[in-house]
């Protein structure tokens, strides 16, 4: 008997090679690198399949879709836990949710690789040399500046590791957070007006939850000083969009790095994708060959056993 597997979102076409998937028994694995965000036609096409593999949150399973997939039996999303999917319903309709193992440095490093490009307007230069021209701007030291975190948890203490290696001041704020742990990473614990107020680069390490959502809104980044930076490698909710977007178009912070958007792929036309001032990447912070590897490896792990009848890293 053949096992119907699909593979949802594999945006570089690399999935078939970051794992062994002939280490499934009968498997009939089909990989698609093209996102569909139509219901209707997500439905049709995944109509046939028994295994389902997504990559974090880039196709959202809700309830209505999971109704419409009677032959679906099992759910692998990469990473602990997914946001996008409707547990409580795959549980009611009889379809096991599962996650993988997974690593968080990669976003950490590439959160602050935005930092160094915004301090030093890297992506611009490299751009007017490109274009035939030379220097464009004055970037600033990083020695000295604030980092303001918002979240100190795994990947906010990377970051934090990595301003203090580059000299920086660094402060944290998150709801639950104590100076006693901030002192543990090397750094000081602050309200979050205070972050806001006093940070040159802030940068976001929060989960999502009904606490988070809009957590950036006008009244933050009112606060902040016009020479200031805010990145956002961890969920586009947590900051309140549109408001942000005016507030850069107005010039009233300097500048944004954004790996993470309401709407993924970002639309053509959104108005983000070309404003100055802003870097826009296509959510890479977990994008690098050795994160994709775990992520795969553990898919298939979790495949085969669940057709073994043990299934792993369950989701409840």
């Amino acid at each position: 008997m053949t096992n119907p597997i699909a593979v949802l979102d594999d945006y570089q076409q690399v999935a078939a090679g970051c794992a062994d998937w002939s280490a499934i028994p009968d498997a009939d694995v089909t990989f698609f690198s093209d996102h569909l965000s139509n219901l209707d036609a997500l439905a049709e096409r995944l109509r046939p399949f028994e295994i389902i593999g997504i990559m974090r949150e880039r196709t959202p399973f809700p309830a209505e879709l999971l109704r419409r997939l009677p032959s679906l039996r099992l759910l692998i999303t990469t990473g602990r836990r997914n946001a996008a999917i409707d547990v409580e319903a795959a549980t009611e309709l009889g379809i096991t949710v599962c996650g993988t193992p997974s690593q968080g440095h990669a976003t950490a490093e590439l959160a602050f690789g935005l930092i160094l490009d915004l301090a030093r307007g890297l992506t611009q230069q490299v751009s007017s040399v490109r274009g035939g021209g030379w220097q464009r701007g004055l970037g600033r030291d990083l020695r000295g500046a604030m980092l303001g975190l918002l979240g100190l948890g795994r990947l906010g203490s990377q970051v934090a590791g990595f301003g203090l290696a580059f000299g920086m001041e660094v402060c944290a704020w998150s709801e639950n957070l104590t100076s006693g742990r901030a002192a543990e990473v090397g750094v000081r614990a602050v309200s979050k007006r205070e972050l806001f107020a006093s940070s040159d680069f802030i940068s976001i390490h929060l989960q999502l939850s009904d606490r988070t959502v809009g957590l950036v809104g006008s009244k933050e980044l009112a606060l902040m000083k016009p020479d200031a930076y805010l990145v956002n490698t961890s969920r586009a909710a947590i900051v309140d969009e549109d408001t942000l977007a005016t507030a850069l178009q107005e010039g009233r912070i300097a500048g944004a790095a954004l790996d993470v958007f309401g709407e993924e792929p970002l639309p053509i036309g959104h108005r983000l994708r070309n404003m100055p001032g802003v870097l826009t990447t296509p959510h890479i912070g977990y994008v690098t060959r050795e994160t994709y590897q775990i992520f795969f490896h553990g898919m298939v792990d979790a495949i085969v056993a669940f057709l073994e009848g043990t299934p792993i890293h369950v989701i409840v």
